[in-house]
């Protein structure tokens, strides 16, 4: 096990990035996974045999000792990321807007920029940037979080031409609902407001997201899987969904 090289997760202290954490030391990487809860993160690693170190992605500086703590790497996946309030534009917080904008983008090309020279060494590298719907949609009262997304999705597209011709693959994911703590964290704890958002549907599950990027980076290395829009099937846009 742990033939194909190692795969670096951020934001893995739950959610998405846990379950990709998951999925990919069972499809045989060494995972090395990042996040600011150091407590989550070592429990998890001890689970799968990979490495845990903590990481901000809105501090330079955290992002370049991670990069040296953690060494080479095959498979970046950017999962780290959010949703802050859910206010109109009208009434905006700049803080909340400075902290996606912070995490969802910068963070995004604080790790790429710092690991593309290994991802290149290592002659079949893969970048893995975990998206949203709303990087293609926007919806009232969302700009925060749809601007950042839209730039993240923008970001790394970008890098798909900018790396053309060098050994290294780019696979955006883009999931709709998926019950995690994203609405938790995006309504400040209102545990009561957050389950709402999944009232009368089934979501997707971490689980369902993170076996489509195990899927992508495990093709072969002529295969680039650009993009991958997933929904649950009660949900046809950002804000159109279907509830019983």
């Amino acid at each position: 096990m742990n033939n194909l090289g190692t795969a670096i997760v951020t934001g893995a202290s739950s959610g998405i990035g846990a379950a990709t954490a998951r999925h990919l030391a069972k499809a045989g990487f060494r995972v090395v996974v990042g996040a600011r809860r150091l407590d989550r993160l070592t429990e998890l690693a001890a689970a799968i045999d990979g490495v845990a170190l903590q990481l901000d992605v809105t501090d330079p500086a955290s992002v370049s000792a991670f990069v040296e703590a953690a060494g080479p790497c095959r498979v970046l996946v950017n999962n780290a990321g959010g949703a802050l309030g859910l206010a109109p534009v009208a009434s905006a917080d700049e803080d909340h807007w400075r902290g996606m904008w912070e995490t969802n983008v910068l963070g995004t090309l604080r790790m790429t920029k710092a690991l593309l020279p290994a991802l290149v060494d290592s002659g079949d590298g893969h970048v893995v940037t975990i998206t949203s719907v709303a990087a293609y949609e926007v919806y009232d009262n969302g700009a925060g979080y749809t601007s950042a997304k839209h730039a993240q999705s923008a970001l790394h597209r970008t890098l798909r031409g900018e790396l053309l011709g060098e050994p290294v693959r780019f696979t955006e994911v883009a999931p709709g609902l998926v019950e995690t703590e994203f609405s938790l964290v995006r309504f400040d704890g209102d545990a009561e407001r957050a389950a709402g958002v999944y009232d009368g549907l089934t979501p997707l599950t971490a689980d369902d997201v993170a076996e489509v990027v195990a899927f992508a980076v495990t093709r072969p290395p002529h295969v680039n899987l650009d993009q991958i829009v997933m929904k649950p099937r009660a949900q046809a846009s950002a804000s159109r969904v279907h509830r019983e």
